[in-house]
Formats: structure tokens, sequence, C-alpha cells
């Protein structure tokens, strides 16, 4: 049987008085191990195969709105038209949703690879795509890809696909004011904290939402491929700015979100995108992806969050 689809890739998860919705921008299939940086291919291979995994990976790519009655909130914005056929759902998902690009508040930049940031502006007209929203993000960020000396480093196609791109999304932004920069680890809207991760890129960051006594963290790029930077959190990402560093802050987080028990959501873990970690052997870590749930906790009707519940102060 053939020219099937499947449902839409949206799924909907309480967080305290939040509703967070996993939005799947679409994946990437890979055709070899070479994306990450690990000589020893056997290893790599065991790990996917171990949990079943297809090896080379496939890799989702998700972003994460947040509401509350009062915001709604975007975790990064998808990859525009610049990672092929099987990315660029973003906006259509959102239309299913009922969510106009103008009721989004903020956004809240992870990084500035293509693959979260490339929804911000359409590079045809320059026109910001969502109207009404601030734009966070690092300002390592803001300074690396805005500096031409590391782009002249870069090859041709991080110059196109990185320094390009990135500027044409964040320019309009800077222009008129509405993209507000940070440097270290504090809350940027209320409930919300950026935890600044540094060495995927020099400016990435993940975020923390906490709402009446819940706890979860947007982790971005922290993880590319679960199996194995568990496995092996030092196992980097061709797509690392420093490896060792990225390594470094990966278990850093992995280390929080064991202490803490913090619900992960990944970019890049499968769909629907929600984890909890553990402590494995020897500086290993395990990945529990929490099951699907197929009505939200509360009994709200999917997609509708009109205001938040009262909480008694009692």
């Amino acid at each position: 049987m053939t020219g099937f689809e499947q449902v839409p890739a949206v799924y909907h998860r309480e967080v305290g008085d939040c509703l967070v919705t996993t939005i799947c921008d679409g994946y990437m299939a890979y055709d070899t191990l070479e994306i990450m940086r690990d000589p020893d291919h056997a290893k790599l291979r065991h790990l996917l195969e171990d949990e079943t995994r297809v090896c080379p990976p496939v890799v989702s790519i998700n972003t994460f709105l947040i509401r509350d009655g009062q915001r709604t909130v975007l975790v990064d914005c998808g990859s525009g038209d610049i990672m092929g056929p099987t990315c660029g759902r973003l906006p259509g998902l959102m239309a299913h949703l009922g969510v106009r690009p103008e009721d989004v508040t903020d956004i809240l930049l992870t990084h500035v690879h293509p693959d979260h940031s490339n929804g911000l502006t359409d590079p045809e007209t320059g026109r910001k795509l969502f109207p009404n929203a601030r734009a966070h993000v690092h300002q390592a960020e803001i300074d690396h890809w805005f500096d031409d000396a590391a782009r002249a480093r870069a090859t041709e196609r991080q110059k196109r696909v990185y320094f390009d791109a990135g500027r044409i999304q964040l320019r309009p932004w800077i222009a008129d004011g509405s993209l507000i920069p940070f440097d270290h680890e504090h809350e940027v809207l209320p409930g919300i904290t950026a935890l600044p991760s540094v060495g995927h890129t020099p400016g990435h960051s993940c975020y923390i939402l906490r709402s009446r006594g819940e706890a979860m963290i947007v982790w971005g790029d922290t993880v590319h491929v679960p199996e194995v930077q568990l496995g092996d959190p030092d196992v980097g990402m061709i797509f690392d700015t420093e490896s060792g560093v990225a390594a470094a802050s990966r278990r850093r987080i992995l280390q929080r979100c064991v202490d803490e028990d913090l619900l992960v959501a990944g970019m890049h873990i499968h769909f629907p995108g929600f984890a909890r970690i553990r402590p494995g052997y020897a500086g290993a870590y395990r990945f529990v992806q929490e099951q699907w749930f197929h009505a939200p906790n509360h009994g709200h009707q999917p997609g509708v969050w009109p205001t938040p519940r009262k909480v008694s102060a009692t």
C-alpha cells in the first residue's frame, strides 16, 4: 500500500499550569555514522542496535509550544525551507492547532543552527514570520554568527547554511529591537529560566520551565542521538563548534536532569520528545522515554487552553 499519510505530529502534555505541545518540524535520515565524531563505528553501531534503533540514525527535529493562558511561547522555530523535503512542517502544524503566528508572544532560541532558527524570517522578503513576538537568544550566538573572521574560516557549506542563513534570520529582529539577548543563567520569562550550556555552539542554551511544583528542561541539542550519547556522553557531533566543551556541558546537564528529576523535552528525542534521565554504569546514563498518554492529564480538549487553572493558595 502506498500514498498513506501519518497523523499530524503534535502531542500535548501538561506541566503544572502550562500546556506544552511538541510540534515535530520533521526529521533527518542520515546515511553514515560520520555525523558523530568518534572513530569507533563498531561501538556506535552497537549502542544503536542494542536499543533496536536504525543505524545510521534518523534524527527528529522537534519544537515546543508552551501556553499558560496569557503567553504563547515557542521554543525554537523549525527549519523553514532549508533542510529539505522531510522538514519544514511547523507552519502547517501550527495552523492545524489553530495557533496563528501573530499569537506567539515569545520565541526562545536554543541556538541559531538552521533546524532551530530558520523559521524566524522569510528569507525572500525579510519579513518576520512572528510579528508580535520577542525572540530570546544567548549573546554569544549573535556575536559568533555575525563574526566575519569566523565565517572566513568556515567551509563553503557552513558559510551558506550557518552564517549566512543565521544572519538573514536574525537581522530583522535585531533591527527593530525585538531580539533580546542574555549571557548568563537567569529567568528570561516568569517561570522560565535560560541555562547556558555552550559547546555545541558558542551560545547554546537550555530552558527550564517551572510551574506548580513541576519542572521541565528543553535541552536543545544537548543530545542528538540519545542511544549513543547517553551510552557515551563524550561522543560529539560534526555540527559541534567545540565537541569537548559540548561533552562537558552534556554531562553537566544530564546529571542535573538526574539530580532534579527533570522532565526532558528534546529537539532530537524521538517524537513525541519527552523523557527522563537515569544514571547508568561507568559514567553512562539511561534514557527512559515517556510513554504516550492518549488524553491530557486533566481532561482538557487537546489544543484548547483558554485560561490557567486556578490554584488555591492554601
